[in-house]
Parts: C-alpha cells; structure tokens; sequence
C-alpha cells in the first residue's frame, strides 16, 4: 500500500468535492443561525441562550451527516457511472488504496466544514454575548467529527455494491438505528419475549452505537463522560470505521469492471 498514490487519491477527491458546491451548506448554515439570533429574543425572552447552544450544536449535528451520507455513498458509484474507474484500477493502483483514499478525501471536506460551520458558531456566540462551555462543545464536535467518518466508511460500505439511491437509504437507515440502538435494547426487554430480546441484542452488536459519539446534549451545559470513558468511545468510533473500510475494500475487490 503506497501513501503517496492514497494521498493523490484523497487530494484528488477533495477537490472534487469540493467543487460539488458542498460547501454552499455553510451559507445556509450562517443564515440559519444569524435569523436565529435575531428572532430567539423575541421568541423566547428567558431562555433564549439555552435554545441558541442546542439550535447550533444540532444544526452542526444534522447537516454535517447529510454530507457524508449524500455524498459518501456516491464516491464510488459516482467513478462507476463515469468509467473513470476503469482507467484507474488498471493502473498500478490497488482497490484498498482507491477505498481509503476516496475516504479520506471526504474526511477532509467534512473537516473543513465542521471546522468554518463551529467557527461561525462561535463567533455569533461571542457577537451575542452568550456564556457557553468552550471546552465541551469542542469535544463534541471532535466526537461529531468520529461519527461522521464512521458514515462515511457505511456509505461506501452500500455505494460499493448497490445504487446511490439505495445506498442512501441503507445509510441513513444506518444512521437512524444506531442513536437509537440502546433503545432497541430497552425495547425488546420490555418486551420480556427471548426472541426479541435476542433480536434487539443482535441488531446492538451489529449496528454502530452512534449515541456514544453524540456528547451534544450534555456538552451545552458543560458536562462530558469521564475521560476513560471518552477515550473508549473514540476508539470504538476509530475501530468501527477500519472495519466498515475493510468490509467495503473486501466487497470492491470481488467486483468485476
């Protein structure tokens, strides 16, 4: 496995995506936010601030796996459909590499636009003169970041072997199960049924645990998990994503071009 040839990839993809207009999201994010401002006041005159943090945290939060959802699960269908990866394959460059490259090239936008969309965050916080836990939402945002390349590598995961539209889905279904695959879990134990208690455990140890990675609701008001805990989150989140990578890398390597 070459660097340099995986570092072109990503480079390459990047700018790509880039071009997408992806980045527009960050205008409507600003504006969003900035309407907000004005109207919370007005709207809610004792409890503005509070809803102004959640408002921006979540905005972060929904947008940003729109991305990687949309556009991770086209990375690969989108060189299918154009033929270009008939140029590259042949070339002395591996599947494996083709995959992580186009996975950190993403990874890179979705850096670039969690970073200016916090950015603004913050700026209208301070322009505001809204109190709130630096350090906490930082985190958050760090755990955001884990969470949106662990959607990445699920999107690619479906975009390898089936449609973009179906990809999606599947992706966004991914996403919608795993924050709430603990209440899964509650559910089928309620139930008292063995059937669907095994069932939901089942679907607990296939399904990503996203909730592990959303510190959102807690870090506006300054709390985080202890730091073993945080650290055994983010490695869940790292380890989860090398899987879906080589899930995805096994799945691309058996196709036929």
């Amino acid at each position: 496995m070459n660097i340099v040839r995986i570092w072109a990839i990503a480079a390459n993809g990047f700018q790509e995506t880039i071009r997408d207009r992806v980045l527009y999201l960050i205008g409507f994010f600003a504006l969003l936010l900035a309407i907000a401002l004005r109207l919370l006041p007005e709207i809610a005159a004792t409890t503005e601030n509070k809803i102004f943090l959640d408002l921006g945290l979540g905005a972060i939060g929904l947008l940003s796996p729109v991305v990687a959802i949309f556009v991770g699960t086209g990375l690969i269908n989108k060189e299918i459909e154009k033929r270009t990866v008939l140029v590259l394959i042949p070339k002395p460059i591996s599947r494996a590499e083709f995959i992580i490259g186009k996975h950190l090239g993403l990874a890179g936008v979705l850096a670039v636009l969690v970073t200016v969309m916090s950015l603004i965050y913050f700026g209208l916080l301070v322009w505001g003169q809204i109190d709130f836990p630096l350090v906490s939402i930082l985190v958050s945002i760090v755990f955001l970041f884990l969470e949106l390349i662990l959607l990445v590598a699920a999107a690619m995961v479906f975009g390898v072997f089936t449609s973009s539209l179906l990809a999606t889905l599947l992706a966004f279904g991914i996403y919608l199960m795993g924050h709430f695959s603990r209440d899964l879990v509650e559910l089928g134990n309620l139930s008292e049924n063995e059937s669907i208690q095994f069932f939901t455990s089942a679907l607990y140890l296939v399904l990503p645990d996203l909730s592990r990675l959303n510190l959102r609701n807690e870090a506006v008001y300054g709390l985080l998990p202890p730091v073993p805990d945080l650290l055994s989150d983010a490695l869940y989140g790292l380890v989860y994503t090398v899987v879906l990578l080589a899930i995805a890398i096994g799945i691309f390597s058996r196709r036929q071009f």
